[in-house]
C-alpha cells in the first residue's frame, strides 16, 4: 500500500496522484514535488489515504517554505503575457506553428506547447523569446492528443475534456471498441475535439465485450419461440435480440430465448468467431 495524495501543480491543470510517504498533508498546503519537469511547487486537493501501489510513483518531497509558495499561480499573468508576445511573433516571423499554451516556471523557465504538420526551424523565435522572458525557453512539439489536452474545452458530453481533467495518460483505441458496443460509425461521433477517436469509448469496452460473448453475430441465421429468422440487431445491454423472422416480421426476443441455427440443442446462442487484430489509434 501506498500513501497517496491529490496534487494539482497549476490553478485549472490536471490532479496527479503522488506518493507522500509516511507524512500527512491537509488540502490547501502548497508541497513541493517530484514531476517530469523537475522539483514544482503543487496544492495538495485531496487528503492522503492509503492506495494499493500499482507502479513507482513522484512523491511529495516536502511542505513548501513561505518563499517558495510563488510558485503556485503566481505565473499565470507572466503566461498570458508570453502567450501574446510569442502568438505576435509567430505572425512576423511567418512561422507554420500553432501556439496552444504556455507554461512558465518562476524563475526557471518557459515551456511553449505547440502543433505543427512540418518541421519548424524556430531559432530565432526562442531568441526572441529568452530575451523578453529572461528565462530558460523550451518550446515543445506535440500531437492532436496533447494539444486537445494543453488547450482543454467541453466534450459532447457536456463535461470537461477526459484528457484535460484526469486522465494520467491515453490509451490504444481502435475501432473495434466502437464496433463492440454496437455503435453507428459515424466519424464526426466517435471523434473527440482532437480530432481522434473518443477516449471515452475504452471505458464500458470490457463489459460490452463480455456480454456480448454469448450474442449471436448480426446476419446470422437463428431459431426463435417463434421460427426461423435472422438477426438484424443486437440490444447488448439489456441482452435481446431482434430478429427479422421468416414468417411474421421482425420481433425482438431476450438472448436466452435465441439459438444458433447451426448450433446444438439448448445452445442459446452463437459464440462469436475470434477476430483478428486491429490497427489501435494512439
Amino acid at each position: 500500500m501506498a500513501n497517496l495524495c491529490a496534487v494539482r501543480f497549476r490553478p485549472s491543470g490536471m490532479i496527479y496522484e503522488l506518493d507522500c510517504g509516511s507524512q500527512s498533508y491537509t488540502v490547501g498546503d502548497l508541497v513541493l514535488c517530484e514531476s517530469d519537469r523537475g522539483q514544482r511547487i503543487g496544492r495538495v486537493e485531496a487528503v492522503p489515504r492509503p492506495r494499493p501501489a500499482m507502479s513507482q510513483r513522484r512523491r511529495v518531497l516536502r511542505k513548501a517554505r513561505p518563499d517558495e509558495g510563488g510558485g503556485f499561480g503566481d505565473s499565470q499573468q507572466h503566461e498570458v503575457e508570453a502567450y501574446r508576445f510569442c502568438k505576435a511573433r509567430l505572425r512576423e516571423l511567418g512561422l507554420p506553428m500553432k501556439l496552444l499554451s504556455v507554461e512558465v516556471q518562476s524563475g526557471q523557465r518557459a515551456t511553449f506547447f505547440f502543433a505543427s504538420e512540418d518541421r519548424v526551424d524556430f531559432r530565432d523565435l526562442v531568441r526572441d523569446l529568452s530575451q523578453r522572458l529572461r528565462l530558460r525557453v523550451e518550446m515543445r512539439q506535440v500531437g492532436a492528443r496533447d494539444g486537445a489536452k494543453a488547450v482543454g474545452g467541453i466534450g459532447s458530453c457536456g463535461r470537461e475534456l477526459c484528457c484535460s481533467t484526469f486522465l494520467p495518460a491515453f490509451q490504444p483505441i481502435s475501432i473495434r471498441m466502437a464496433k463492440d458496443q454496437g455503435m453507428v460509425l459515424n466519424p464526426s461521433k466517435l471523434a473527440g475535439q482532437c480530432g481522434r477517436l473518443k477516449c471515452c469509448l475504452i471505458y464500458e469496452h470490457s463489459t460490452y465485450k463480455e456480454l456480448g460473448k454469448t450474442l449471436p453475430k448480426v446476419g446470422k441465421k437463428v431459431i426463435t419461440p417463434e421460427g426461423i429468422g435472422r438477426v438484424l440487431d443486437l440490444d447488448i445491454l439489456k441482452q435481446r435480440v431482434r430478429v427479422y423472422l421468416e414468417e411474421g416480421g421482425a420481433k425482438s426476443f431476450a438472448a436466452a430465448e435465441v439459438r444458433s441455427a447451426s448450433a446444438p440443442q439448448g445452445q442459446s446462442a452463437q459464440t462469436p468467431e475470434p477476430h483478428g487484430p486491429d490497427e489501435a489509434e494512439n
